[in-house]
């Protein structure tokens, strides 16, 4: 409550850009500290065997994750653990460095539970971001999101475009538990050319001539129709190195907003509805056969409760947060104890992919 009451009024009057770097360079520094980080962890963690689950091999204290887009460099990985989440996927991450879009480039809208980003894939690059992590030990699972320089030497040139794909790959191949390929980012001006079939077979034909190591999933938008997810579940069938899906992305759907001019993708509410029928469209029909990480519109346990009954075994989130304050996932957590034993699940696994039928 105090959050909300008193800290969110202070911050809203800020730049969100600002406040956001702000947070981070605050959350590098108390995670530096082993002191600050157990008594974040005293505050805000919550721990319950019912919520530990293993998928893609991988170990998980709770399926509520940290969404790639907030820590894009790679800062908080040593407090995120703290603060209640089972994981975190960092980035995303290009190959050379980005420093993404113009600002202003990021906007609150309040009354929807939104906001606008147009960050365009801002990051230090994948050398910086690799070195950083070079022999770091993390205390949770990590996850890599990867993608293509938002820059004008790349951005229109679809062979520069994987080559910028594949050095971001190559150098943080090493890093992480599984990595993301994100090509729905929608803030880039060549209207997400790798969300095409043929450019998107191109590049996972490049990557399976890797030798890949460990779980890739593919990060999708939330606007795809079923055709074009069949299109692309078609080709992913030729790929055997995907395991996966990450759904989903910002929306660039606007029709229920009439007076929005900042240019940008919307995150938040407007992409609940969406991301929760692409799931369960997916899960669907594949039976299951790829696992899917939930994101869009999390506020609350049964936000994530619903995502993970649609065929999500994962959930993450980034603006809930920014509404609710860090005490969300805390409380996601707990909510979702209190919904298996309602339910009558022993653990979290058991309610994975309930509503499909």
């Amino acid at each position: 409550m105090m959050y909300k009451t008193l800290i969110r009024p202070v911050l809203f009057k800020c730049d969100p850009e600002r406040v956001h770097n702000q947070a981070t360079t605050l959350g590098k520094i108390l995670g530096s500290n082993i002191l600050t980080r157990k008594v974040i962890s005293k505050s805000f963690n919550y721990k319950n065997k019912k919520l530990n689950l293993e998928v893609l091999g991988i170990k998980f204290e709770n399926p509520v994750g940290l969404s790639a887009g907030f820590d894009k460099n790679a800062n908080l990985t040593q407090i995120v653990p703290s603060v209640g989440f089972g994981f975190e996927e960092i980035g995303s991450v290009t190959g050379e460095k980005c420093e993404g879009n113009p600002k202003p480039r990021l906007f609150r809208i309040p009354e929807r539970k939104s906001i606008v980003v147009n960050y365009g894939l801002c990051n230090e690059g994948s050398e910086r971001i690799a070195h950083k992590l070079k022999n770091k030990k993390f205390t949770f699972p990590i996850g890599v999101s990867i993608a293509r320089a938002n820059n004008q030497d790349i951005i229109f040139d679809t062979e520069k475009g994987i080559k910028d794909y594949l050095k971001a790959y190559e150098n943080l191949k090493d890093t992480g538990d599984y990595l993301t390929i994100n090509i729905s980012c929608p803030n880039t001006p060549d209207n997400l050319s790798f969300c095409e079939i043929k450019n998107f077979d191109r590049l996972m034909k490049v990557f399976s001539k890797k030798e890949i190591t460990k779980p890739i999933l593919i990060k999708l938008k939330p606007d795809f129709s079923k055709k074009q997810i069949d299109d692309f579940l078609e080709v992913c069938k030729k790929y055997t190195f995907i395991k996966g899906f990450v759904v989903s992305n910002l929306t660039t759907d606007r029709k229920e907003f009439d007076n929005l001019t900042q240019k940008g993708g919307l995150s938040g509410l407007p992409t609940k509805k969406k991301s929760n029928e692409l799931i369960k469209y997916i899960s669907t029909k594949t039976k299951g056969k790829y696992v899917l990480i939930g994101v869009g519109g999390i506020f609350n346990a049964e936000d994530a409760y619903e995502k993970i009954k649609n065929g999500a075994s994962l959930v993450q989130l980034i603006t809930g947060i920014i509404y609710n304050g860090p005490s969300l996932i805390k409380e996601i957590n707990k909510g979702l104890v209190e919904l298996l034993e309602k339910d009558g699940y022993r653990t979290i696994s058991e309610a994975i992919g309930a509503n499909i039928k």
